[in-house]
């Protein structure tokens, strides 16, 4: 499968920072593997009307200027036993973002991490069990990280990924 021989090429050496523009013919690769992240490189190439080669070696440029950043399953996550999801704003000592991302990484709970502009510093994605294991992690977690100042918890009610928007089987 296209991935599989996709992600394979993701190990290649840093490229340089300055990617290169893409085409619509990039544009449209892209869209055909948001939407189905298995289809093979003869499939991408018919439907954007290039030769496979031309399709395989356009999806390699995109993974090595970081593009694409990897393959990947979307789960459901309350089908795989994690009904309670939240997300976390974090307060933290300035100038502490590399070491606090750090310890946010090793969580198995955290889904996605990202440092924000205003009322604080920190925003997490965590996806638990259910509220007690979600507490569990905000209090014993979290809040013992010596640079997290405060946190605050939003509870998500329901979600939909927009990125991938392929209907779930």
């Amino acid at each position: 499968m296209a991935s599989e021989q996709m992600a394979e090429g993701s190990g290649s050496p840093a490229p340089d920072p300055t990617a290169r523009p893409l085409d619509a013919i990039d544009r449209d690769i892209l869209q055909l593997l948001l939407k189905d992240g298995r289809a093979s490189i003869r499939s991408v190439a018919e439907q954007v009307h290039v030769s496979r080669a031309n399709a395989y070696a356009r999806i390699n440029r995109l993974i090595e200027d970081r593009v694409i950043r990897g393959f990947g399953a979307r789960v459901n996550h309350e089908r795989a036993g994690q009904g309670a999801s939240a997300y976390i704003t974090l307060k933290i000592v300035q100038n502490t973002w590399r070491t606090v991302r750090e310890q946010l990484r090793r969580l198995p709970e955290a889904s996605h991490i990202a440092l924000v502009s205003g009322d604080f510093d920190v925003l997490i994605l965590v996806h638990t069990e259910d509220n007690r294991a979600l507490r569990e992690l905000v209090l014993t977690k979290l809040q013992s990280i010596p640079e997290v100042l405060s946190t605050r918890t939003l509870l998500v009610f329901e979600e939909e990924d927009l990125e991938a928007s392929a209907p779930d089987p």
